[in-house]
């Protein structure tokens, strides 16, 4: 009867039975904002995927232009309210194009989560690779690999990448090579953490017993050490994700990034600068876009991170618990209790008794 008792005392997420995947579910789903950036990330890869269904329910594309609903007499400015929206074009039309402004922000969204996710998978793969690499290898191997690494960490991104996207021939798939340069750019800080992680994990006793026990030095690699960087490295990922977003949408404002008439988000920021006031959905728009997503991984990212890593207080809730753990206990943030006097005061007021 005593063991039956105690057997239910034990907390589910200490029960041997309960595997790590599902306490960090349990710990995710207990994050509101998580779960609700989720929710946004996963309404934005539904809208990518199912771009060509959602452009054929409104009968448009992102290519053909409408110069019947443009008025070129005031410069190519929509014709109609909210820049010629209608049944026919939900969100209206580009200016001096004409073409409909749904198709090109759906299948924006394709370019720049495809180009995001790309580009992180590459900087994931490379700096594993190099960083375990250089943790396993003598002191030869890793000075070198830590000294080319520290030359991509202080490398600064936008010009490496102005500088190969400028000489790669123009016939080259311009979404896939913005995607590989962003990944071969900004692969060093993965590098550097997968290195330092490494380094803390062999030194762990059972990786000393796999390795007495005759393993080589790649199985213990990929058996040993791989699991171990899942946590650290799946949370730098989920941090990279909007910050290639962002360097996507820059490098297409800036005119060499996705090239037209594909359509990207950056690419329709660079349109409309000139358009904010005859049009402002036309900027409007692709920049709550990707203002949307970039928020919604940002809040995503921080929520893998606590739930990986329970120890660690979101960035997001920073000195609520604190506040929280005063007022409970009734003392103030600078460590005297509430309505009492404040520790140098009492320490005046002895003084002066004395």
């Amino acid at each position: 009867m005593s063991e039956a008792l105690v057997a239910t005392e034990i907390p589910e997420a200490t029960a041997p039975g309960v595997s790590g995947a599902r306490q960090f579910w349990r710990r995710l789903r207990a994050q509101r904002a998580a779960m609700a950036a989720a929710a946004v990330v996963a309404l934005l890869v539904l809208v990518a995927l199912a771009a060509p269904l959602l452009t054929a329910l409104e009968g448009q594309d992102p290519t053909t232009y409408h110069p019947s609903l443009i008025d070129s007499a005031r410069g190519g400015v929509p014709i109609g309210s909210f820049g010629g929206a209608g049944g026919d074009h939900w969100l209206g039309v580009e200016p001096q194009t004409g073409r409909d402004l749904f198709a090109r922000l759906v299948y924006g969204a394709r370019v720049s989560l495809g180009v995001a996710l790309g580009a992180t998978a590459v900087q994931v793969l490379l700096g594993v690779v190099v960083g375990v690499a250089a943790a396993l290898g003598n002191r030869w191997v890793d000075q070198l690999l830590s000294r080319i690494t520290d030359i991509i960490v202080a490398m600064p991104l936008m010009i490496m990448a102005l500088a190969l996207l400028a000489i790669v021939p123009e016939n080259f798939p311009r979404p896939i090579l913005v995607a590989l340069i962003i990944g071969f750019v900004a692969w060093g800080t993965i590098g550097k953490i997968a290195r330092a992680q490494t380094l803390t994990l062999k030194e762990l006793d059972y990786v000393a017993a796999a390795r007495l026990s005759g393993w080589g030095t790649w199985r213990i690699a990929r058996r040993e050490l791989l699991p171990g960087l899942a946590a650290p490295v799946i949370t730098y990922a989920a941090l990279m994700v909007p910050a290639n977003i962002t360097i996507e949408a820059a490098l297409s404002f800036l005119g060499v990034g996705v090239k037209p008439p594909t359509p990207s988000w950056g690419q329709m920021l660079s349109s409309a600068d000139v358009w904010y006031q005859a049009a402002p959905q036309y900027l409007l728009l692709p920049a709550a876009a990707l203002f949307a997503t970039v928020l919604a991984l940002t809040v995503l990212g921080d929520g893998v991170r606590t739930a990986l890593d329970p120890r660690a207080a979101s960035r997001l809730r920073v000195g609520t618990g604190r506040r929280q753990e005063s007022k409970a206990d009734g003392s103030t943030t600078d460590g005297s209790t509430a309505g009492g006097p404040r520790t140098g005061e009492s320490k005046v007021s002895k003084e002066a008794g004395s």
